[in-house]
């Protein structure tokens, strides 16, 4: 994923701060370059590559245990140093833990966003994963008893093909604006238009990722 620029932080800061102005929701961004760093299943992967290694050897060869033992460790050996690439642990990894993974973090995220703690139980998470290609939205039990989970299948329908066609910016204003008109039409701004979190792109460091 390309780092955002200075520009692209503040519009998409100013897209919040807009919609937030029409509504007394909260709505925050977070964006991962990846949802988990997937080296537990690479691991495990060349493990298995490298149990296998033996038999072949001792079938086709006449070589001593030894080398082949020796060759078996050499071949995980490899296969440690190869896992270090994460484009290939996110490629190997099983579509259905990608979800998984992506999902569990967003829900981390948006605790850890302290989206939970908003007076009217009314915080929006916009949770948007490169490497899984996943995006998702999840909003706070104030919100669900007035907009069902599919309301919002649109908006992020529409953000990652925004994405997709590598105009991630716009897609996420538009996803903003849309999370606000939602939010408008069920929870009209408060009297005191208190803005209860910070109004700024979150992008989450994938270095940092198990």
């Amino acid at each position: 994923m390309k780092p955002f620029t200075r520009e692209e932080h503040i519009l998409i800061a100013d897209a919040i701060t807009a919609a937030e102005k029409t509504t007394s929701g909260e709505i925050v961004v977070v964006v991962a370059p990846s949802s988990s760093g997937y080296y537990f299943f690479a691991l495990l992967c060349m493990a298995l590559i490298a149990l296998f290694v033996p038999l072949p050897l001792i079938h086709l060869t006449k070589w001593p245990i030894e080398y082949v033992y020796l060759i078996q460790l050499g071949v995980f050996a490899l296969g440690v140093l190869v896992a270090q690439w994460r484009p290939l642990r996110v490629a190997i990894a099983p579509r259905g833990l990608k979800q998984s993974r992506a999902h569990l973090r967003a829900i981390e995220q948006f605790l850890a966003q302290d989206l939970h703690t908003t007076k009217g139980r009314t915080g929006v998470l916009i949770y948007v994963s490169d490497a899984e290609r996943y995006a998702e939205v999840i909003a706070d039990s104030g919100i669900y008893e007035k907009v069902p989970h599919h309301v919002w299948d649109d908006l992020i329908d529409k953000l990652t093909a925004d994405i997709g066609r590598g105009d991630r910016v716009q897609g996420f204003v538009d996803a903003i604006e849309t999370a606000g008109k939602i939010l408008a039409g069920h929870f009209p701004p408060g009297p005191l238009g208190e803005d209860e979190l910070p109004n700024h792109l979150i992008v989450l460091d994938a270095a940092k990722l198990a």
